[in-house]
């Protein structure tokens, strides 16, 4: 086993045997050796070129060999990294840049336009993943591969504190629109990864898809948890030809893949998934929001004997809070499962009590243990709302059943107030998600003169044609009450999505 309790991506190469393939993209690919090998090259060049622990060094890259290893090799230097959405708005890059003090920045040369205004002005070092053309060539962008020999193969920084030093600021949209850099330290990593490693019962013979970008903490969490014990991970970002993921997952004898709910809907409902038969797949993960329920039986259905593993988390929580057994799937149906070996979880109502399992009463989930993070960065107000200690308010309503499982009921801000009703929109989503026609649904609360909010439902079909609004308006009335029944209903060719795949339900009106 890697010694604890140091520099963590020290902990996370330390297994992978120097001729075993770690990352896979496309028909390239890099073993532990050569992995070991460059993280520690490019930490060297962050050295030479004056870096001092604790630097925040941004990373703006589709997955691949290039991004990992820059991400990897921030954290092995004793700096901070930053990963960025590819898409993110100019106003957020420049708050990022500005609110971390940001002097470096790795990005891929399809990027570069993004930073091309700070890296003229001198305040950004851009270390592209090839040379730039054009105007590119006299900024300050700098192929990473040009400037290796002058880095060092020794790490200066390595005695890092895991409990308080950082490893990563993952920047999360908050309630008011604002990134949140959320402050992962090394010990929180190394905690969370352990847990997720145990449940999975992860091998050195395991090999998942990765589809989810680098910057989400669901994909970096099974990059994390593969390197800890050696095992390998394929990069695909063809997920916009959903059909050629299965080639590739079949192709490179991919024994897990991971998802969002989107991800599986996606497959199950426009691709061949369920026709399709995977000889090494033992494994599906899924977390990033709640998969209805018809959606969690058809894959059981289709895949009997792959384990699959229903989760729960945060980005605040480094990534994982819990999960639900494979084997409880049927029985538990619903449930985000209980918390990891090192995560307490307790549901609390407003008066500070925790709730009565297997009674109706609603609470906050509310996590404890090493994997929470450490706040938010330069936001002591939002720090103080969500975390004490080691303790993070999820903001997600719940309630137990008698055996001490937890089922969520919804956001807190997501419920629906409707003549005087407390509705779930997960609830009246569920329902709609059991038409065979349905790809995706997201339901919405809307200003209404007699309702106060009328319950909205925007539902993506097969295709447009083979379902009607009153079709589903009917299907409605027969499962539930007469409150819970959308008042309108929104046909449409998709729904707005994060870039990690979840959908937007503030962009919906």
């Amino acid at each position: 086993m890697p010694e604890r309790g140091q520099n963590i991506v020290t902990t996370l190469l330390a297994q992978g045997a120097d001729g075993d393939l770690a990352i896979i993209h496309g028909d390239d690919a890099i073993d532990y050796q050569e992995l070991r090998k460059r993280v520690n090259k490019y930490a060297g060049v962050l050295i030479a070129r004056g870096h001092n622990k604790g630097d925040r060094i941004g990373i703006m890259a589709d997955n691949s060999i290039y991004s990992v290893v820059a991400y990897l090799a921030i954290m092995r230097g004793g700096f901070v990294a930053v990963p960025l959405q590819t898409n993110i708005p100019d106003s957020s890059l420049k708050a990022i840049i500005d609110t971390t003090s940001m002097q470096s920045i790795f990005v891929q040369r399809k990027y570069c336009e993004r930073v091309y205004a700070w890296a003229e002005n001198d305040s950004l070092t851009v270390f592209s993943d090839s040379q730039a053309e054009g105007h590119f060539q006299n900024s300050n962008v700098k192929p990473i591969q040009d400037l290796v020999s002058e880095g060092t193969t020794e790490t200066a920084y390595d005695t890092v504190d895991p409990k308080t030093d950082l490893a990563a600021l993952v920047f999360t949209s908050g309630s008011t629109g604002l990134p949140k850099g959320v402050m992962v330290s090394h010990r929180n990593i190394e905690c969370n990864t352990d847990d997720i490693v145990a449940y999975i019962g992860l091998r050195s013979n395991d090999r998942a898809m990765i589809i989810l970008p680098l910057y989400y903490c669901f994909a970096t969490s099974l990059l994390h948890s593969h390197l800890m014990v050696g095992a390998s991970v394929v990069i695909n970002n063809d997920f916009i030809f959903p059909e050629r993921v299965l080639d590739d997952l079949d192709a490179k004898q991919c024994t897990g893949i991971a998802g969002v709910p989107s991800t599986f809907q996606i497959l199950l409902r426009k691709t061949h998934f369920k026709q399709r038969r995977f000889p090494s797949l033992q494994w599906i993960q899924q977390a990033g929001g709640k998969l209805s329920n018809p959606f969690i039986r058809e894959i059981r259905e289709t895949f009997p004997l792959v384990r699959f593993f229903l989760m729960y988390g945060q980005t605040e929580a480094t990534a994982r809070l819990s999960y639900l057994p494979p084997e409880l799937l049927d029985q538990k149906l619903g449930s985000i499962g209980k918390g990891l070996l090192n995560t307490k979880l307790e549901v609390i109502k407003h008066d500070g009590s925790v709730v009565i399992p297997g009674s109706d009463e609603i609470g906050e989930i509310v996590a404890e243990g090493e994997n929470i993070t450490l706040g938010y960065w330069n936001d002591p107000g939002e720090t103080a709302r969500f975390f004490s200690g080691n303790r993070l308010r999820t903001g997600d309503m719940a309630r137990v059943d008698k055996d001490g499982y937890i089922y969520i009921v919804d956001r807190a801000r997501d419920f629906i107030k409707s003549m005087g009703n407390r509705v779930s929109s997960k609830e009246v989503e569920e329902v709609i998600a059991e038409m065979p026609e349905v790809v995706e649904v997201a339901v919405i609360g809307v200003p209404d003169d007699i309702q106060g909010e009328a319950i909205k439902a925007f539902v993506v079909p097969r295709s447009i044609g083979v379902i009607s609004n009153q079709g589903i308006k009917d299907y409605c009335i027969k499962r539930l009450p007469t409150f819970k029944i959308p008042r309108r209903i929104e046909i449409c060719e998709a729904l707005p999505k994060t870039e990690s795949g979840k959908i937007a339900k503030s962009q919906l009106n």
